[in-house]
């Protein structure tokens, strides 16, 4: 045979590659398949086996036994037959050891070229393999370029790349650095299995907890959700099954030793560790921290909450761009709309007074409409007569009429520009009712969560 020690190679490429071994047999019986057809034709019926004890592959020519030989690659004469094997018959199927050596240099040729293809392919395969279960890990690798804005990174079997994306503001990094990164992705590309990157993700904050904090991966403390504006703030919620363990303390650690091992690998991103609370409002009042919250009126339909907060906690409340409502409606899956005390009250006393405008409205129609939800105009304009004559002292003739003059009043207060237009990007606050004040406050900030990803997608109105 003309590749030596063939059970030798086999072993070694299997240990040192990671390749199963009926892989490399399999592409050696299919080279030497086409290494034979390359020499003498492909009309001629081979088999090619792999033989454990003599650690060879061998190679077998058969031909049909025939009196007459019309096909000379694919028959042989009875006579000749019989010397071979003297029990056969005519139409019989005569199989030879064919001499691999005779194949020549360009059959030996084609042959490799099937073995290195087949090799780099189960090798491909392999690395997929090895890394399509690890998705959802943190992997520790070494820089080996930039290439356009993306790091490219050895991870030994093979290299993962970082996208500009991945990658939290203002990190530099440079050949031979070492790096942590969390595998979002395995692509199984025909160029080999691409390994997607990244340190950006809320993920990857939880599993550096994870590795940090043991009670966690005992489950004892649970991570039940977290939000990132990666490189400057970020929040994390859990919870403990414990009531003698504090979720809070145990990811702080002693002397802030677990957080701090996270913020450093972070490059300095500083996180809020907040205990999560099956009450919605709680939670969202924990998720706003520091701020004090006075009070929070839930909309469960819209899935929204307007937080009133005192007058000198709003920007603490809402932070820095709006970064502490924003991280807080990531986390909590709610949309939030933060308010000062002293708006708050304005608003709803303008509420009340438009109420009180509206024709064949006194104070006691006016404080049984705020007993049921209709705290202004714009409340009543988008109400029904069934709903407002199941207050006292309201016929349906009546509430027709107030209906009518609810929605002349918005028209007109709109008209005249007295209703400030929603759109402006100075304006962002929004009374319970919907109504727009008068004057508004641009220290108020209103942000949207959107519902298909609560963790990772955000509008800010």
């Amino acid at each position: 045979m003309f590749i030596a020690d063939v059970k030798r190679v086999i072993e070694e490429v299997s240990r040192n590659k990671g390749i199963d071994r009926e892989i490399l047999i399999q592409a050696l019986e299919e080279a030497l398949r086409s290494a034979a057809r390359k020499k003498f034709g492909s009309n001629i019926d081979i088999e090619v086996q792999y033989s454990e004890e003599s650690g060879e592959i061998e190679v077998f020519q058969f031909k049909d036994v025939m009196e007459e030989i019309t096909e000379p690659d694919i028959q042989i004469g009875f006579e000749e037959a019989r010397m071979l094997d003297p029990d056969c018959k005519i139409g019989d199927s005569i199989g030879t050891k064919m001499d691999t050596s005779t194949f020549g240099r360009i059959a030996a040729q084609s042959a490799k070229q099937v073995i290195v293809q087949k090799m780099k392919d189960a090798e491909k395969d392999a690395v997929y393999s090895s890394f399509i279960n690890r998705k959802g890990e943190i992997i520790n690798g070494i820089v080996q370029r930039v290439d356009r804005g993306d790091i490219i990174v050895n991870l030994g079997q093979t290299e993962g790349v970082l996208p500009a994306r991945g990658q939290i503001p203002k990190e530099t990094y440079r050949r031979g650095d070492r790096l942590r990164a969390y595998i979002l992705d395995v692509l199984h590309d025909t160029r080999g299995p691409q390994i997607v990157l990244t340190r950006t993700h809320a993920d990857f904050l939880i599993n550096l907890f994870k590795t940090e904090v043991p009670e966690i991966s005992e489950g004892i403390v649970k991570i039940m959700g977290a939000s990132r504006e990666p490189g400057t703030r970020a929040k994390i919620s859990v919870s403990s099954n414990d009531s003698d363990i504090d979720p809070v303390g145990a990811c702080v650690g002693m002397k802030g030793s677990r957080v701090q091992a996270v913020v450093q690998e972070l490059r300095g991103e500083k996180i809020d560790i907040i205990s999560w609370h099956v009450d919605a409002a709680k939670f969202v009042c924990s998720a706003l921290a520091p701020a004090d919250i006075s009070r929070v009126i839930i909309d469960e339909a819209n899935r929204s909450m307007e937080v009133i907060v005192p007058d000198e906690s709003l920007s603490v409340a809402i932070g820095k761009h709006g970064q502490n409502v924003r991280l807080a409606s990531r986390l909590t899956g709610w949309r939030l709309d933060v308010t000062s005390e002293s708006r708050y009250s304005q608003a709803m006393q303008y509420g009340y007074d438009s109420l009180i405008a509206l024709p064949g409205i006194g104070v006691s129609s006016a404080d049984a409409l705020y007993e049921k939800g209709f705290f202004s105009v714009e409340e009543l304009r988008h109400s029904t007569v069934e709903d407002l004559i199941q207050i006292r002292g309201i016929a349906e003739d009546k509430a027709k009429k107030l209906i009518e003059a609810a929605k002349e009043t918005v028209e007109r207060l709109a008209a005249v520009d007295e209703i400030p237009d929603d759109t402006s990007p100075d304006e962002t606050s929004e009374s319970p009712e919907g109504l727009k004040t008068p004057e508004q406050e641009t220290s108020e900030l209103k942000v949207t969560n959107d519902e298909t990803s609560p963790s990772d997608n955000l509008t800010v109105d």
